[in-house]
């Protein structure tokens, strides 16, 4: 069991893959449909885009000031693929999800690999495909890139 800074808790398998608990919401919270592919239950906020484009700049301000490594827009598109997305998460299935080539992904997994934030293993079913597999770098990662977004979301001007 590992403690997160926020209260959370991970759980860890005996094959080292992190098992993140359901997430709970209240009852009276609404069911609103979002316009993002792969959109979940979430809080509807409104914002003019140039409202948007200052809470995106605040939150990269942010992460460059920050101790924590720097992603670019594709890795860190992957990154919320595998860890908003149930696994298993293979090269060839994140390649078709982002439309992109196997090689980019590859790389991407490279960079973030070295870094901690995923990593990879041989499916043992089917040697050709390779599985991308969560770290608690990554989820303490995430768990910091969604504080940060909440503390720059709630600074705005209303």
């Amino acid at each position: 069991m590992i403690r997160l800074p926020g209260g959370g808790r991970l759980r860890v398998s005996h094959d080292a893959t992190i098992v993140f608990p359901p997430i709970r919401r209240p009852a009276r919270m609404k069911r609103i449909r979002n316009e993002c592919a792969g959109a979940r239950e979430r809080m509807a906020i409104e914002l003019q885009p140039g409202q948007a484009m200052q809470l995106m700049h605040d939150v990269n301000l942010m992460l460059v000031r920050d101790e924590a490594p720097d992603l670019n827009m594709r890795q860190l598109a992957i990154l919320l693929t595998i860890y908003l997305e149930r696994p298993p998460h293979t090269v060839r299935g994140l390649a078709q999800k982002l439309g992109v080539t196997k090689p980019v992904i590859t790389r991407a997994l490279d960079t973030m690999g070295a870094l901690g934030l995923v990593a990879r293993r041989r499916d043992d079913a089917d040697r050709r495909n390779v599985l991308v597999q969560r770290t608690v770098a990554g989820a303490l990662y995430l768990e910091n890139l969604g504080d940060v977004i909440a503390r720059c979301a709630r600074a705005m001007p209303a």
